[in-house]
Formats: structure tokens, C-alpha cells, sequence
């Protein structure tokens, strides 16, 4: 699995040799494209995502802080869109999602080693969606929506640790930005509807299924986002952002929602490829909520 990142990676990078004498003169694509601005007709866009939650705390039933042996979940997400149409209105896509969780103390860099004893250690790909991106209106070009369906693909196995939920997911997600102060500062929103479809936990047999990848089967989750961005140049960024989410409770009998804030930058290497990295905590939560801290990095090509 390791050796497929680094491929991709490497790909990812000759992609970037497209237009590098140009660069200079090219609008900038961290500033340009947000994920409020669809892609021209023909045009492609590929993010490779990586990021590793890690936490050694979590709330009890209610809000209160208790210690737990560290749990790490690596999470790569490779998302593919390209521009249809001549309006410039639609994208359409796909998005993989490959995991690595770890439990039970260890070390953080073990999910690297994307183990799948079933015991302390599991990984795969786990969800496949297609995906579609619409500006809803034609005269505000910095609002647009992202519609996926993503679909569980992982085998299920009783009685092991948790690794994607299982469900089939419908998700929504609604984007504006807002550019003011001479092109120097950006405001970002992001509002979330994600419906969780599949039978409650407590009606799966645990000797068949494993319950735990079912805590969230008919619910809603609606995660709120803010991000303000600063522009030292065209090619850089650095960014704060805050994020509220609600897991609410659609007939699983289980409810959480919890608050994180964090920190980032992109850079454009070239006029193809930027570089991303970011930090997020979360600072709060409620109802068996983790309250660990996420570290990021992503790949983003667009030609």
C-alpha cells in the first residue's frame, strides 16, 4: 500500500512538469480554485489527501474528558473531477477513500504500516463514491455544491475493530467564499448534510456483523465550517478555521457533536501543483466523542 502513495505521488509530480515556465504569469490556483469555484470544460482536477487522526482521550457518555489506550486512524482520500459543458457549471467525479486504523497503545506510525490482523490493526479501501459538482446559480460563482454517494466496499468482519462506518452515505456539501481587502484575505464556508443509511447496530447479529461500524446508520451529520484565509502572494496561504459538527440522531439511538478549531497553508509549486498541510484539535465534544488532534497532507493537481 505504501508502495502505491509513493506511485501516485511520483505521478503527481511529473503532472506538475506541464506548465512550469508559464507559472509566473498564471492566476493563482490556491486563490482561484477554492472548492466554490467549478472547473472549465475539459479542464481535470486530482487531490491526493492524507491524514492521521491520533487521541488518547475521549469524553464519557456525556461531555467529561477520560483517558483511553492511543487509538491512530490514517485516512487517504483521492478525489477525481473533470469540467463538463461549456458553462462551466458542472464537474463530475469519483472519490476512493483508503484506511489504517490501530488501537490499543500503539505507536502512531504503525498505521503507516497498514496491518489487518483484525485484533489491534485493520485497513483497506473502504468507500467509493461518484461524485457531482453543480453551480446552482448562474450569476454567484463562488457558491456551488457538491453532491456524493458513498459507497462501503469493505468486507465485513465480526467481532474486530472499527474501520469505516457501513453505511451507505448520501452526502452534500454547500461552499461559498468570499475574496475582499485588496485579494489579500478570503473567507470560506462549508455547511455539510450527510445521511447515514443502513439497519440500527443493536439489530445486527455481533457473531455475523461487526456492530460497531453501525453507530451511525440512520442518522444526519451536519459539520459547519469556517476558514479565513491571509495571501502573502499569489503562490502562498496561510488559513484558520473552525468547525462545529452534529452527529443527530435519525433512529440509531445515538447522538455526538463536538468542536475543533486548526491552523494550515498551501503552496503552488507550480501553475499544475499545490501542497497543502494542516492541524486540527478538537476541543470539545459530547456523547463518546474523541478529543485527539489531526495532522495532514495533500496533493493537488489541476491542468
Amino acid at each position: 500500500m505504501i508502495k502505491k502513495i509513493t506511485v501516485f505521488a511520483s505521478i503527481m509530480f511529473c503532472v506538475s512538469g506541464f506548465s512550469q515556465e508559464d507559472s509566473e504569469k498564471t492566476i493563482s490556483n490556491i486563490q482561484e480554485y477554492t472548492p466554490s469555484k467549478l472547473l472549465k470544460n475539459g479542464q481535470w482536477d486530482i487531490k491526493f489527501f492524507n491524514s492521521i487522526y491520533t487521541q488518547t482521550k475521549r469524553t464519557d457518555e456525556k461531555s467529561n474528558s477520560v483517558s483511553i489506550p492511543r487509538e491512530t486512524f490514517f485516512t487517504n482520500t483521492t478525489e477525481v473531477y473533470t469540467g463538463i459543458g461549456k458553462n462551466s457549471r458542472i464537474n463530475i467525479g469519483i472519490i476512493f477513500q483508503v484506511r489504517s486504523n490501530t488501537v490499543g497503545g500503539a505507536d502512531v506510525f504503525e498505521v503507516l504500516k497498514f496491518s489487518n490482523n483484525g485484533i489491534d490493526a485493520k485497513s483497506g479501501l473502504t468507500t467509493i463514491a461518484p461524485s457531482i459538482r453543480m453551480q446552482p446559480f448562474k450569476n454567484i460563482g463562488n457558491f456551488s455544491l457538491t453532491s456524493s454517494l458513498f459507497i462501503p466496499v469493505f468486507k465485513d468482519r465480526p467481532n474486530t475493530i472499527y474501520l469505516d462506518e457501513r453505511s451507505i452515505t448520501w452526502e452534500t456539501k454547500f461552499f461559498y467564499d468570499k475574496t475582499f481587502w485588496k485579494d489579500k484575505w478570503q473567507l470560506f464556508t462549508e455547511a455539510d448534510l450527510g445521511f447515514n443509511f443502513g439497519e440500527k447496530s443493536k439489530d445486527t447479529n455481533p457473531l455475523e456483523s461487526n456492530t460497531a461500524e453501525r453507530y451511525a446508520n440512520n442518522s444526519l451529520l451536519l459539520p459547519l465550517s469556517a476558514f479565513l484565509s491571509y495571501f502573502p502572494s499569489s503562490k502562498t496561504t496561510v488559513f484558520v478555521n473552525a468547525k462545529q459538527t452534529f452527529l443527530v440522531d435519525l433512529g440509531n439511538d445515538f447522538s455526538q457533536n463536538s468542536t475543533s478549531i486548526g491552523l494550515g497553508g498551501k503552496y503552488q509549486i507550480t501553475n499544475v501543483l499545490n501542497i497543502e498541510a494542516s492541524f486540527d484539535k478538537i476541543v470539545r465534544g459530547y456523547s463518546f466523542q474523541g478529543l485527539g488532534q489531526t495532522f495532514s497532507l495533500g496533493l493537488r493537481a489541476i491542468f
